[in-house]
C-alpha cells in the first residue's frame, strides 16, 4: 500500500470501528408501566372518621413522623437514621455498587502500559565466536503499549449499564432501609407507650382490689361477711397482680428494641420514654394515587433497577458469543545511553490487530445467555411480586384505619360503661345489695375493657405509621 493511501485507509478503518461500536446487542430496557388500577381497594376508599380523613393525591412529607407532634420521637428517629447499623450497611453497599460502576468505565477506554527494560550486558568470546571478549555495556529500552478492545457489539456498554442499574438498586435499598427504620422506631415507641398505659391501668385496678380486700378482711373479722367472699376477692387481686410481671417484661424488651434501633447496646439504653398522651393523632392523611405508588416506594424502584441490570446482562452474554476485535499499537525507543533515547533513529512502532471468535466451547456461552435470559424473567417476576405486595400493604393500612375509628369509639364506650358499672356495684355492695362474686366480675370487666381501650388507641397510631410506610415514607414525595 502506498504511503499516500495509508492515511485514507486508517481513517476508513477508524470510521468503520466507530460505526460498529454504536450498536449494542440485547434488549433495550423499558420502564414497566404502572398497574392500571383506579384505587387500592375494591370499594371506593372512605375516610376513616373519628377525626381523621384521607387527602387523595397529597404529597407525603419526608419527615412524616413529625405529624405525631412528639419531640422525643423526632429525636429518636433522627438518631436511629444516623447510627443504626442497617443504614450504615446500606450506605456501604451503595458505595460498593457505585465504585464497581466507576470501575466498569475502564472497559471502554484504551489500556495504556509503560514498560522499562534496562539491561547490563557482557558477552564472552565463546558466545560471540570472537577472539576478543567484548566490554560490558548497558542498553535501555522504553516502550508504551496500548491495548483497546473494540466494543463492536456493545458488551462493555451493556455491562456498564448493568453496573449503573445495580448502583441505582443499592441507592433505592438504602432509601427503603431508612423508611423501614423510621417506621420501626415509631411503632416501637407507640408500643412502649401502650405497655406503660396498660401497666398503669393494671396497677390502678390492683390498688382498687387491694382496697376492697382490706375492707372485706375487716368485715370478716367482725363476722359481717363470709370467708368465701374474702377468698374470692383475694383470688381476683392475685390474678390482677399476675398480669403485671408479663407487662413489665414486655416493656423491658420494648426498651431494648428501641435502644437497638438507635444503634446502641442494651447497657446504653436510650433516655427517651413514651406515653400515649405524648402522641397527637395525624388528622390529614395523604393518599397517593395507585399510578404514582410505583414511583414512591423505594423497594419497587429497587426491583425495577434489578430488572434493568438483568436486562443488560442479556446483552453482555450475547456479545460474548460474537467475534472480539482488539487493537494493540506499541511504540518503543532504545539506546545505549539514557540521553540518546529520544534521538532520531531510536524510535520504532508496531500496530497489531487481533480478531478472535470461539468456534466451540461446549455450549458454555450459549448457556450463559440462556441463564441471563432466565435471570431477566426472574427479575421481572420479582418486580411484579413487589408491586402486588406494595398495593396489598396500602390496602391493608386503609382498611385497618377505617375500622380503627369504630374500634376506638367502641372501646372507650365499653370502658366507660364498665367503670360506671363497677362504681355502682361497689356502692350497692356496701349495703349488701350485691354479692362479692358480682363485684369481682365487675372489677375484671373494667380491667379488661381499660386494657382493650389502650390497645386500640395504640393500634390506631401504629396503623397510621403503617400507612405512611406503605406509601413510601415520603421518599418519593
Amino acid at each position: 500500500m502506498s504511503s499516500a493511501r495509508r492515511p485514507l485507509f486508517c481513517a476508513l478503518a477508524l470510521g468503520v470501528a466507530v460505526a460498529l461500536s454504536s450498536c449494542a446487542v440485547g434488549p433495550d430496557f423499558e420502564t414497566p408501566a404502572p398497574p392500571q388500577a383506579e384505587r387500592f381497594t375494591r370499594e371506593p376508599t372512605a375516610s376513616p372518621g373519628g377525626g381523621q380523613r384521607f387527602h387523595e393525591g397529597a404529597e407525603i412529607s419526608e419527615r412524616w413522623w413529625e405529624g405525631f407532634r412528639s419531640p422525643r420521637l423526632n429525636g429518636l428517629i433522627e438518631e436511629a437514621l444516623q447510627r443504626n447499623a442497617t443504614i450504615e450497611t446500606a450506605v456501604a453497599a451503595m458505595g460498593v455498587a457505585h465504585y464497581n460502576a466507576e470501575a466498569g468505565v475502564g472497559a471502554l477506554v484504551p489500556l495504556v502500559g509503560l514498560v522499562s527494560n534496562p539491561s547490563y550486558n557482557l558477552y564472552s568470546a565463546d558466545a560471540t565466536n570472537s577472539t576478543v571478549t567484548q566490554a560490558p555495556f548497558s542498553y535501555y529500552n522504553k516502550s508504551v503499549q496500548i491495548s483497546y478492545t473494540l466494543d463492536v457489539w456493545g458488551g462493555a456498554r451493556r455491562n456498564l449499564e448493568s453496573l449503573d442499574a445495580q448502583a441505582e438498586n443499592a441507592g433505592f435499598l438504602m432509601a427503603a432501609a431508612q423508611v423501614m427504620i423510621a417506621a420501626n422506631v415509631a411503632k416501637a415507641a407507640i408500643e412502649e407507650a401502650s405497655l406503660r398505659a396498660q401497666i398503669a391501668v393494671t396497677r390502678q385496678v390492683i390498688a382498687l382490689e387491694a382496697e376492697r380486700l382490706s375492707l372485706l378482711q375487716l368485715q370478716l373479722a367482725k363476722g359481717a361477711v363470709s370467708s368465701i367472699d374474702a377468698l374470692s376477692q383475694e383470688t381476683a387481686l392475685a390474678q390482677a397482680r399476675q398480669r403485671l410481671p408479663a407487662l413489665e417484661s414486655l416493656l423491658a424488651r420494648q426498651r431494648d428494641l428501641l435502644t437497638a434501633l438507635a444503634g446502641r447496646l442494651p447497657s446504653d439504653e436510650v433516655d427517651e420514654t413514651f406515653a400515649l398522651s405524648q402522641f397527637a393523632l395525624p388528622r390529614e392523611l395523604p393518599l397517593s394515587l395507585p399510578a404514582t405508588l410505583v414511583g414512591q416506594r423505594p423497594d419497587i424502584r429497587a426491583a425495577e433497577a434489578n430488572v434493568h441490570a438483568a436486562s443488560a446482562q442479556v446483552g453482555v452474554a450475547l456479545a460474548a458469543r460474537l467475534p472480539n476485535i482488539t487493537l494493540t499499537p506499541t511504540g518503543q525507543t532504545g539506546a545505549f545511553f539514557i540521553p540518546a533515547l529520544f534521538h532520531p533513529g531510536t524510535f520504532g512502532y508496531q500496530l497489531a490487530g487481533n480478531a478472535a471468535f470461539t468456534a466451540f466451547d461446549g455450549f458454555a456461552t450459549q448457556n450463559r445467555q440462556r441463564a441471563a435470559e432466565a435471570g431477566l424473567e426472574q427479575a421481572k417476576a420479582q418486580y411484579r411480586d413487589t408491586v402486588v405486595k406494595a398495593f396489598q400493604n396500602v390496602a391493608d393500612s386503609l382498611r385497618a384505619l377505617q375500622s380503627d375509628a369504630h374500634a376506638v369509639t367502641a372501646a372507650r364506650n365499653a370502658e366507660s360503661a364498665a367503670k360506671r358499672y363497677l362504681e355502682k356495684v361497689r356502692f350497692q355492695q356496701k349495703f349488701g345489695g350485691v354479692s362479692q362474686l358480682v363485684v369481682v366480675d365487675a372489677q375484671r370487666s373494667y380491667l379488661n375493657t381499660a386494657l382493650a381501650r389502650v390497645q386500640t388507641e395504640a393500634q390506631r397510631l401504629s396503623n397510621t405509621v403503617a400507612l405512611y410506610a406503605a406509601l413510601g415514607g415520603g421518599w418519593g414525595g
